[in-house]
């Protein structure tokens, strides 16, 4: 059975980093590309970011380009999502999904399992 749990988040003031994590298991990430997506309260469920199976050709929601980098550690079983420069508007639960597509969209349904999430919030 597929698995993902994503670890790393907390409380950061703004302007402040942290380092998500997701550690996946039952399926590997050169065969697999990886997106974190992030859920505000009251809002839908947003792409943030994506890293390829083969290549790891990276993509980023133009709300955090810059500031946010992904990476994978394909030995280590995890993918990581480096976030600096953190605003107020970043807070929310951060996931991470696996998807069979080399060159996906951040968008959810491209995406079949999922982890628990991991809350960020960032503090003016």
């Amino acid at each position: 059975q597929p698995q993902l749990v994503e670890s790393g988040g907390g409380l950061v003031q703004s302007g402040g980093s942290l380092r998500l994590s997701c550690v996946v298991s039952g399926f590997g990430l050169a065969v697999y590309s990886i997106g974190w997506f992030r859920q505000a309260p009251g809002k839908e469920r947003e792409g943030v970011s994506t890293i390829s199976s083969d290549n790891g050709r990276t993509t980023y929601a133009d709300s955090v380009s810059g500031r946010f980098t992904i990476s994978k550690d394909i030995a280590k079983n995890t993918v990581y999502l480096q976030m600096n420069s953190l605003k107020s508007e970043d807070t929310g639960v951060y996931y991470c999904a696996r998807t069979i597509w080399r060159d996906p969209n951040l968008v959810p349904v491209e995406f079949d399992y999922w982890g628990q999430g991991t809350q960020v919030t960032v503090s003016e």
